[in-house]
């Protein structure tokens, strides 16, 4: 495993907030002495304990700390923590006794994927290309910052969010090393947000910040049994996130419960005039999606069940489960298969290649420091041992190179089939069953990792979604084993609050989430 030069500098910084943990995270413990347990306390629980004054932000923000010095050893999630996050929990806490506070992610630790800038600390999209500061923040940290959220430190990643290599290690890159399931280590996370779903599950961080083009939001949340939203295009901003493709693109929230996706995601939205996708945000889009998130909302709903029999009779027992949840909580379930799945297998990569090529040479253009151009990453990786150790090739950027321009007519009729096919492809479904939403499962249960073979994966349900630019949001479902499933609700442009409070229904009525034991290995 390639270890990271620059989380071995900051453990001296962890080691000292260890070291006055005791008195940092007194006001952690209830009135009764019960102490504060991370995994199960979700955002509303914590701004309670802190109104009341039994908690600061302090000693949560110290807390987390403590549970990445002892905790991410084991999974290796964390690529640096940010060395101002005590002082910002510091501010949080003056605001808060002044009567100040900024609403309810105030005080609250943000785990961010390497792949968002963060002007204070190294933005690298795990390469080693990339070890420098970007010239300004993203306009989603800007939008946490403003909130009051405290930024922990910096997520693993797929390296270039896993579109570098033909057969590549989700969780691996050539700054962080290889991120591990908290439910057996030697399984894999998935990817590209291997470490923001890896260290939300491992209660490294309340919540974090991922993004996907398509699945690495949601299937890497399926894998490690975390709550994890693919937003609506354009709900977001992407300004300041490293790209693959502004036509799929998109960061979002991911969290151990629902509810805390759900205010992150209301801090997180808005217009943003450097993105363009975000001015076709609707006007009467909600401001808060938590309030959406009313018990019993799925009695009376028609949700159509896409079984997804590839992934595996395992997981078609996990649909089966899910689908008699689903009708326990009123819903009316109907077998569903939407249509034109090859064709956007078919379509989809040589697209991503063109978008890749263009879009990855305008974000290299704003850094101050590092290659200027995809061109200048291909030489990168040829000189440096150290990017071949997992992801051994960069055949993915070697083909983007070579591929059509975007002024190219074959790519753009690729690109409007692509597009127009996805989104029929739930439109389609939804019409036909007169259905509310669309359930499958998220993910197969994790592989084993392995840098010879690279993944195993075999995970077709994002693809609809994230093609079309429409909502998804994967909740945990069941068990395999150790290892977690996770199902998917998805549903047309701009029903966001619909798929999160199908999801937050779901998840009170079978509730399927338990924490990592951290097990080696299973037979």
């Amino acid at each position: 495993m390639v270890r990271r030069p620059v989380f071995r500098v900051l453990t001296t910084v962890v080691t000292v907030v260890a070291a006055t943990i005791v008195a940092s995270a007194a006001p952690a413990a209830s009135a009764t002495g019960k102490p504060l347990d991370l995994d199960s306390a979700d955002i509303p629980a914590l701004q309670a304990r802190m109104s009341s004054g039994r908690l600061t932000a302090v000693g949560l923000t110290s807390a987390y700390l403590d549970r990445i010095h002892k905790v991410d050893r084991k999974v290796n999630a964390v690529i640096v923590v940010n060395p101002a996050a005590i002082a910002q929990a510091a501010e949080s806490d003056v605001r808060r006794r002044a009567g100040k506070t900024r609403g309810p992610l105030d005080g609250i630790p943000v785990l961010v994927k390497d792949n968002v800038d963060t002007r204070s600390i190294q933005t690298t999209a795990g390469s080693r290309a990339l070890r420098s500061k970007p010239a300004k923040d993203a306009t989603l940290i800007r939008r946490l910052r403003d909130a009051g959220a405290v930024v922990l430190g910096k997520a693993n990643l797929s390296e270039w969010a896993n579109f570098r290599a033909a057969k590549p290690t989700s969780g691996w890159s050539g700054v962080g090393g290889q991120t591990n399931n908290p439910y057996v280590l030697d399984r894999n996370p998935c990817g590209s947000s291997a470490g923001s779903a890896a260290g939300v599950a491992a209660s490294l961080a309340q919540v974090a910040i991922g993004s996907e083009t398509d699945g690495s939001i949601v299937c890497p949340a399926g894998m490690t049994a975390t709550v994890g939203h693919k937003p609506s295009l354009g709900l977001v901003s992407r300004t300041g996130v490293v790209p693959i493709s502004v036509e799929q693109d998109t960061a979002g929230p991911m969290a151990r419960h629902v509810v805390d996706v759900a205010l992150t995601l209301s801090a997180l939205q808005g217009r943003d005039p450097s993105d363009p996708a975000t001015g076709a945000y609707p006007p009467n889009q909600p401001t808060d999606y938590a309030a959406h998130l009313r018990p019993g909302v799925l009695k009376g709903s028609r949700i159509g069940l896409w079984r997804l029999p590839v992934l595996g009779p395992d997981v078609d027992a996990v649909m089966t489960k899910t689908r008699n949840s689903l009708v326990k909580a009123g819903a009316e379930v109907v077998e569903v298969t939407p249509p034109y799945q090859a064709r956007l297998g078919e379509l989809e990569f040589p697209a991503l290649l063109t978008e890749f090529h263009r879009d990855i040479d305008r974000y290299l253009a704003t850094r101050p420091e590092g290659p200027r151009d995809l061109a200048a990453l291909i030489d990168y990786n040829r000189s440096d041992p150290l990017e071949r150790t997992c992801f051994a090739g960069q055949e993915l950027f070697e083909q983007a190179l070579a591929a059509p321009a975007p002024s190219d007519p074959g790519y753009q009729a690729m690109r409007r089939e692509l597009t127009d096919l996805a989104k029929r492809s739930i439109d389609e479904t939804l019409a036909k069953y007169r259905l509310d939403a669309i359930a499958a499962p998220t993910n197969p249960p994790a592989w084993k990792t392995d840098c010879k073979t690279g993944d195993n994966d075999v995970i077709p349900s994002s693809t609809p979604a994230a093609v079309s630019g429409y909502p998804a949001v994967t909740v945990p479902a069941a068990f395999v084993g150790e290892l977690p499933v996770g199902v998917s609700f998805m549903a047309g442009q701009w029903t966001d609050a619909r798929v999160l409070a199908y999801a937050a229904d779901f998840e009170r009525v079978a509730p399927a989430r338990k924490p990592p034991r951290y097990l080696k290995t299973v037979g």
